[in-house]
Order: C-alpha cells, then structure tokens, then sequence
C-alpha cells in the first residue's frame, strides 16, 4: 500500500510504497531518502501520536493514502546560544527590557483624554462595548489607546487603534424621532433574534409601526471590517442609541466633558450563564462549582480545560489542596484512561487483536507485502444499508474498480475476500467471480457457481483444496434462499418462475480469465443483476460433494462483453476506478514503458483478454433525462439554481450528473444526501430529522449559514425534491 508524508508547512509532499510492517526505523529511512532529513532530525506524527523507533506501522493504525506529518528538528547553533546568553546578562532589568521591547511613550490625542468613557469595538465577537480609556501611547508614529473594558473589573488592560474606539453612546433616541437611512446602535442577536444580544450599528431602510409593533429593518454592520448584514429584522424594545462622533477636546463644552468620563448605567447584554442569570445569590452548577453548586471562593474554584466546568478543589475525590501546577487540568469526566494515551518516548500497548494478526515470535519477521490484500476500508457505503437488495443507486453496470476493496466501499459487494455475501437467515445480497473453483463454468449471460467451504483455510490461508463435503448452511443457504422455491437442503430446488427470485449483483474478477472470456482484463467489473435459476448437490471434481447454483442475467442494461453494453460503457464515460493517490503512488515505480496494445488494454479494461478494441475510441455521450424526471425537477422551484449547476455536467454522462446531485443536496448535519428535505427560506436543503434535532437542542437557525429561523418554524418536507431524489437513488431511503 501506500501513504503521504507532508512537512509540517505543507509545502513538500511524497508518496511511499510501504507494507503495514514496515517498522518506523525504515520508515524514516525511506523518508531520509525521499525528503533528505536524516532520520535523528525526523518526528512523525500521525492522528495525534508521535511514530516512535521500535514499533511498526501497524501498531499506530496507519491505512491507505493516509497522511504521516513530518517535523524537523531544528539544529541548535552554540554561537546563537553563547550570544544569546551574553545579550541576557547585558540587561538583567526587567523593566528596562520592557521598554526596549515595547518601544512606545506616553503621548497626548486631539479627540481623547485618559479617563473618557468610550464604546470599543471587541474583535472577537464584532461588537461595541463600554470600555474606559486608561493610558494613551505613541508606538512608530501611531496612536494607541490602553482600554480597560467596563465589564471586568479585575481584568487586564489591553492596547487598541483609534479606529476600533468612539465616544461612549449615551443619547437615547425616541422611535418616532427615527428617519429612513440614519444610522444608530441597537441590541441585537445573529443567532437568535427574539433574544438579547450585543451592540451593532445599523442603517435603517424601514420603519415599520403599528398599536403593538415597532419593528426596524435595515443593514447591521458586524465585525472589524463591518461587514454588513442586509434585510435584518430589530425590535429595538426602546433602546436605540445615537452613535457619537468624535470631537476635538478644545471644542468641548463643560456639560460634555462631564458626560464623557461618567460611565453611567451599563447596556443590556446576554448572561454570561442563561441558568442562573448572573445571580451571585443563586447556586449554579453551570457557572458556580460543578458539585456543590457554590461560588463562594472563586479563587478556589478549578476549571476544566476540556468543558470549562468549576470544581472547588476541596469538591474533588480525592480533594485538593493546591492548585495543580501542570499547565492543563481535566475534571474526572473529560480526563482519559492514561493508559490510552501514547505520549512521546512512552510504549504501545500492544492489544491482544493486533498480537494475533501479526503472528507470535516465530513468524513476527513475516512482512505482508506491500500489495493491497491487507489494506482496510478508507471509507464506508452509507447510501444503501448492508442487506441491500438490487441494484446500488449510481453504480452503472460496466463499472470496473482496481481492487475488491473499492467495490466494497461502493457498496457493491462489501467482504474483502468472501465470494458470497449474506445472511443465513436473509438471503445473498452479491457474489464475486474470481475462478477460485474448478467445477464453475461461465457462459455469460448463465453461469454455474459452487458454494462455499469445505476447504481448510486455517493459518490465515485464502485458497486451499477442497478436503470435505460442503452443506447448505451459511453463506450456501443465503444463497439458496435467493431461488423462487421452497428450501431443501437436501435435494436442492429449482425456480418454476426464476424472474421473482431475490436479485444477486455479480461482480467479475479478472482472475477469472483463466476460466472465462467474458471475464475483464482488469480489476473487478460490476455485470448486473443476476437470479437463482435452481441449486443441487453434486460430487465435483475433487472428489467431495459441493452445492451448484445457476444463476441466469436478468438486468434491463446490457452485459459489458457484448456489442451494445460496449457502447453504452463508452457513451457513459465509465473508466477504470483507482484509490485516491494510487495512480500517483505508482507513478515513479512504472519505469517501463508500456506497449500500444497494453496501454488499450488499460483504457477499455471491460473488454476481454481476446479482443482489443481497433477503432477509434467513440465519442462519450451526454445523459438525457427523462421526460417524468425532467417535469419534476421543473416543479422544484425554489431549487432551480442547484439544478441548473447539475445540469451543466449533463453532457459528460450519468455518472457525472450524479455525483453533482450527490453534492448539491448533501445535508450539512449528516453529510448524507438529503432524506425528507426541508428546503429554507434561504434556499438550504437539510433533512427533515437533522433540522429537528437542531431545534431540540435549541438552536433555531439554519445549519448551512445561520440564517435565523423562528422558534416555531413550521417544516415543510419539499415533497417534489424527495420525488427527484428517490428516481435518482431508488432505494436509498431504506439506509436512512
């Protein structure tokens, strides 16, 4: 297999061929190679851990095309080290150093003085608040003012520019006084605006006012940048200021100059808790300690690091004493078992799973290749659930895959190495043909399959020599349930009306060219729907008795192999399906240049070992809709410009449509395709129980981009949507 190694900045990137045991030693042997860090500079990290010497690669989980970050370990210089200590002990005045570093004196402003009460911009949450004015510096020819905020008392100064602060709003303004395009400041809330929120300003388009309603509308101006925030809805509740402008000190009069420094009543703003309301009187677990419900001695009080949660120290079991002098602190429900917690130099524990997959002493020097039999799945079909019967939505027959594990990933046929996959109280859902059987016999449109076990597999061996009888039990009964006719598991049975059997997908191995023509040159080939005509016992050719099934083709799509099915594979413009990276992994290992006859081999590879197509490759075909689907993507009108986007790759096939739709109307909360979808009036499409679950946990807003929703907004389920959707996934909805 294969996987990335990335420097921490991003900018170098390889792809090295590795086997799950290759050990960390090589491993950064290999990276020295590529990447010319010598491996005593080299730190590997991969999800969260630092790959350490003596382990295998193995041991951290490393998968397919997964990426491994290097860091290089900066090579210490003794004359920088020398001369920096020599700096340190030139200046051993601390406050000396400050000011060299901070290289700012005090100066005096034409609009400011120390003491004036201002309203400051906070760049976190793009809001105004009261905040005073405590120290006013020159720093390289600009203005900076020290501003303390109102709020926090004990907090700590902090320096801002003189285009983040104004004078401190103090005149209210009445509702009727307000014009169309003023601009003031009003409380408002992004997320929910029924609710309390900070300080914007706003420019009012218009003012609307009944007996019961006094509602503005107009551009809210959010954030450093005041980006603006069009078409919102305010109600002011009566609190609407008038914003100041600044004002040259020498032109202001004596009633102004002592409104300035009055710090007044303080603004509405939220709570801080929304339990407790900010009541210091009021025992509160969310805002006072998590156990005792106290806030009695805050400077007793520890928080978590992980849930921001307050614990007395004296609440703890054990209790404390002091406060704990490691830089974090976990409270006893967020901190982790140390014991799953690699850090850097410390040993894996080895579990007894992976003990067993590597083997004992004897044989851990076994290495398993750096093929891809032993890669895992990178990712999982949630389209359809796992007993999927029938075709998988978007998968065309004539679809052909590298390797068994991307069919698997498609959904298609899901074991990476059984040929039968079922339930034996179900039925079978696929079966691979990859020739592993001598008694099969392949005629293409009818084939003849043999059952599964009787074989001695042990010792993680794949293939043996039949050495006992098989029986219809397991994946051999899931099978034989798939036939239109009463079990016997003793004589067989055989369908008299084999069409209403349960439907098999069959997949094709190009291992089975040995057996078969109608096999492909490569890789696994998706050739449809396939029925259960009748299945028997019979002694095959090893001399043990073994279950038959003739299965016969019954899918409206052409077979692959044949003229039409040929042309509908170019038409729809289905190629070879590799894993992300592989043609890049095995891009410097192809030295050789390969022939004209293989290099069309490899880009028709649905074609057999025979034949090799002469004639230039046919022009690819664009996907037309059908006329019922087409009406009912029209009637989709609030979605016409996601179907317009969709429409745009109609010319390069289905496949492409597809994978846009697939995209266009993923929901944001799942990631999934939209079931029962709730299309809001920004133009968002989530499913239906998504958007249900968010407003149960209280946030009414859409998860796309917080465009606010009421509280009791109404979901309406866009049936024409849904119609769209099942015609283009059928059966999709049985995995939601």
């Amino acid at each position: 297999m294969y996987v990335q190694v990335r420097s921490i900045n991003g900018e170098r990137n390889v792809v090295l061929n590795i086997s799950k045991l290759t050990t960390v030693d090589e491993f950064k042997d290999m990276v020295a190679k590529e990447m010319l860090v010598q491996p005593e500079y080299q730190r590997l990290f991969y999800r969260g851990k630092q790959l350490e010497n003596g382990y295998k690669l193995f041991d951290y989980n490393v998968n397919l095309n997964d990426v491994i970050q290097l860091m290089v370990k900066a090579v210490a210089d003794e004359s920088s080290e020398e001369k920096s200590t020599d700096s340190y002990s030139e200046n051993e005045n601390t406050d000396d150093k400050e000011e060299i570093e901070d290289n700012a004196v005090e100066a005096e402003s034409r609009y400011y003085k120390v003491g004036d009460s201002i309203d400051c911009m906070d760049l976190v949450y793009g809001a105004w608040f009261e905040a005073n004015i405590t120290q006013i510096l020159k720093r390289e020819n600009n203005l900076v003012y020290r501003v303390k905020w109102d709020a926090e008392e004990d907090g700590d100064a902090f320096d801002v520019d003189e285009k983040h602060i104004r004078p401190r709003a103090h005149r209210l303004i009445d509702f009727g006084d307000l014009e169309i395009g003023q601009r003031v400041m009003i409380n408002y809330n992004i997320e929910l605006p029924r609710e309390i929120g900070y300080w914007y300003d706003l420019k009012i388009v218009k003012i609307h006012k009944t007996r019961t309603v006094e509602q503005l509308t107009g551009t809210l101006y959010v954030g450093r940048d005041r980006l603006p925030l069009e078409d919102r809805r305010v109600n002011p509740k009566g609190e609407i200021f008038a914003i100041e402008e600044p004002k040259l000190i020498r032109d202001r009069t004596q009633e102004e100059n002592e409104q300035v420094p009055n710090s007044g009543t303080r603004r509405r703003i939220p709570a801080y808790c929304a339990s407790c309301m900010d009541n210091p009187g009021r025992d509160c677990r969310e805002c006072g300690c998590r156990v005792c419900s106290g806030k009695e001695d805050a400077h007793l009080l520890l928080l978590c690091d992980e849930c921001d949660c307050a614990y007395h120290l004296g609440c703890l079991n054990p209790p404390l004493t002091s406060i704990p002098t490691e830089d974090e602190w976990y409270c006893p429900e967020c901190k982790n078992d140390e014991n799953e917690i690699v850090k850097a130099g410390d040993k894996l524990k080895q579990s007894k799973k992976k003990s067993k997959a590597i083997g004992g002493e004897q044989d851990g020097k076994r290495d398993w290749g750096k093929g891809m039999a032993c890669v895992g799945r990178t990712r999982e079909c949630t389209l359809v659930p796992p007993n999927h019967r029938g075709p998988v939505p978007g998968v065309e027959v004539g679809t052909c895959w590298k390797f068994r594990l991307q069919a698997s990933e498609a959904g298609v046929h899901r074991p990476h190495v059984a040929g039968i996959h079922g339930r034996e109280t179900d039925c079978a859902y696929s079966l691979v043909l990859s020739g592993g059987y001598e008694d099969d016999i392949d005629n293409g449109d009818e084939f003849l399959y043999t059952g599964s076990g009787g074989r001695d597999l042990s010792g993680n061996k794949r293939t043996a020599e039949q050495s006992c009888d098989q029986t219809l039990t397991r994946m051999n009964k899931a099978l034989a349930l798939n036939c239109n006719a009463k079990l016997n598991n003793i004589d067989g049975a055989e369908a008299k009306d084999w069409r209403g059997g349960i439907p098999v997908r069959v997949v094709r191995n190009y291992k089975l060219a040995k057996h078969s023509k109608y096999a492909p040159v490569d890789g696994n080939r998706y050739d449809g729907i396939y029925k259960v005509v009748k299945y028997y016992p019979q002694k095959g050719k090893s001399g043990f008795s073994v279950w038959r099934y003739v299965l016969r083709r019954d899918d409206p799509a052409p077979a692959p192999w044949t003229r039409e099915g040929k042309r509908r594979i170019d038409a729809l413009g289905l190629e070879m399906l590799y894993p992300d990276g592989y043609l890049e992994a095995t891009k410097k290992a192809d030295g050789k240049k390969r022939s004209k006859r293989g290099a069309l081999k490899e880009s028709n590879p649905c074609t057999s070992d025979e034949e090799v197509p002469a004639e230039k490759r046919q022009k690819r075909e664009g996907y037309r809709l059908e006329k019922d689907l087409f009406d009912l993507i029209r009637k989709d009108e609030v979605n016409t410009k996601l179907w317009d986007e969709c429409r745009t790759v109609l010319p390069e096939g289905k496949v492409p449509f597809l994978r846009r739709v697939s995209e266009r109307f993923m929901c944001v909360c799942c990631q999934e395709i939209v079931y029962r979808p709730v299309t809001t009036p920004c133009a968002h499409n989530i499913c239906f129980s998504c958007l249900k679950r968010s407003f149960s946990a209280g946030v009414y807003s859409c998860p796309s981009c917080r465009h606010p929703l009421e509280s009791n907004y109404r979901m309406i389920e866009n049936e024409t949507l849904a119609s769209v959707l099942l015609s283009l996934y059928p059966g999709y909805q049985a995995g939601r």
